[in-house]
């Protein structure tokens, strides 16, 4: 299964790819830097090879554990060495056939594959779970470590991010591979569901962004469907203090997502369906969203669960790259991929002054280039000691930063895609305490210096 960037201009893609790829031909992979006394220390779980094997990792890069069979949309670690992702795809779609969870010794303790009878030319037909992007598991509601929060393993619902397809001509004339979500039981039973096109107009696109939707809603030739918006994270708020103060657009079963190929996060409610919060398309419609800044091409846009550092805040990698819908422009002739920003960042905010409390971006590491940038994929954890976990995915580059912005940790994925070792993308990464391993133990936690670059020679002799 591999993850695309859609329809925003093959030139430019292609300029994105080479920006992301340029920098080296030859680079160390592992553990490059590792400073023990200043981390949250711990298993990292990713996938190899974009969304190929769950692989889980010591801080100094060694493989604890890899799970052939199960693959990563995200991969993640459940409390007793219990891992979730999915198996079997469906050709030239980002859909998983099956979500599982499989224990250390890859036994499969649950599945789910009902959502939807595929009936693909020539083949016979099938049961899909049609999961993409994301999933979250019930008892916790980011999908990462929150201190007292565990997800469950043996039981409670699940809520999947799926696709469905549907028309809807008021988005376009062309059939839609929209994003679907619903809540399943451990029994398998589909117990609530939320089709994004039923809410098109709850989303305030302008004209002219219906305009040049409605012409190429992201339309993909070999799907024979339009992503439209593409929803690449979805999470339930949990408890917060906005929701505490009497805020009911932040209550606890809320859904937050966001859309990368419409510039917009927007919160459910569970109970109405209703857009209740949302920021985008249009950046530029406030003083307070002029003061947030034009986010583009976003991944993992959650809140920051309780318990945790910047707790209630919404924290996403903001790609950069390009996205969105709107008036045409030099760089998006016909309207489509119109926001363009050659460098990423992450960015904490709160929800309700769109106040930015935090962030990561070129500057603030020290280097004022593009250098960190991912145009797709990534993703950004708050851990227990206020540090951040940043998955720089276009890359296979994840690290962890200090508040103070300082690189504390960093691994380069050794798990390439293609034989000439270029695309060693990872889609998602997550720390986790030692505890939720109890399999694997405690590994030695040995520092790694960073080699100077005056020392980095390659001698024949």
């Amino acid at each position: 299964m591999k993850t695309c960037t859609g329809a925003l201009g093959a030139c430019f893609v292609a300029l994105l790819a080479v920006m992301t790829y340029a920098s080296h031909t030859v680079y160390p992979t592992g553990t490059t830097m590792y400073q023990p006394d200043k981390c949250w220390n711990g298993f990292t779980i990713f996938s190899a090879k974009v969304t190929g094997e769950a692989t889980l990792i010591d801080m100094n890069g060694n493989v604890v554990k890899q799970w052939k069979d199960v693959s990563g949309f995200p991969a993640r670690i459940l409390p007793g060495g219990y891992v979730m992702g999915y198996i079997g795809t469906r050709p030239l779609h980002q859909d998983s056939t099956a979500l599982v969870q499989a224990d250390w010794n890859d036994n499969i303790v649950w599945r789910f594959n009902r959502a939807e009878e595929i009936r693909d030319p020539d083949k016979p037909a099938y049961w899909s779970a049609r999961q993409h992007h994301d999933y979250q598991r019930e008892g916790n509601p980011a999908g990462y470590f929150v201190p007292g929060m565990e997800p469950k393993t043996k039981g409670g619902n699940t809520i999947v991010l799926a696709h469905k397809n549907v028309t809807n001509p008021r988005i376009s004339n062309r059939l839609l591979e929209d994003d679907y979500i619903y809540e399943v039981t451990w029994d398998g039973k589909v117990v609530w569901e939320w089709l994004t096109s039923d809410h098109f107009d709850e989303l305030d696109f302008s004209e002219a962004a219906k305009n040049a939707l409605y012409r190429n809603p992201n339309w993909n030739s070999m799907r024979g469907a339009a992503d439209w918006a593409h929803i690449n994270s979805m999470s339930v708020l949990g408890p917060n203090r906005f929701y505490d103060q009497g805020d009911q657009r932040f209550h606890p079963e809320n859904i937050i997502v966001d859309g990368r190929q419409i510039n917009v996060i927007w919160i459910i409610d569970k109970k109405t369906g209703k857009i209740v919060w949302k920021v985008g398309p249009d950046f530029a419609a406030s003083a307070e969203l002029r003061k947030l800044g034009q986010i583009v091409g976003q991944h993992h846009a959650h809140m920051i669960p309780k318990g945790l550092p910047g707790a209630g805040n919404i924290l996403v990698f903001d790609n950069g790259g390009a996205g969105g819908y709107g008036d045409p422009n030099p760089g998006a002739p016909t309207g489509v991929g119109n926001a363009i920003r050659t460098n990423s960042r992450v960015v904490e905010f709160n929800p309700v002054t769109l106040d930015v409390v935090w962030q990561y971006l070129p500057s603030t590491a020290g280097f004022n280039d593009p250098s960190f940038f991912s145009h797709y994929i990534s993703s950004a954890q708050r851990l227990p000691n206020g540090n951040t976990l940043i998955d720089e995915g276009a890359d296979g580059r994840i690290f962890e930063v200090t508040t103070g912005h300082e690189i504390v940790w960093e691994y380069v994925s050794a798990f390439f895609a293609d034989p000439k070792e270029t695309q060693n993308g990872v889609y998602r990464a997550y720390r986790l305490p030692y505890d939720w391993v109890p399999q694997a133990g405690k590994p030695i936690e040995k520092a790694v210096i960073p080699i100077p670059k005056s020392k980095k020679r390659v001698t024949t002799q």
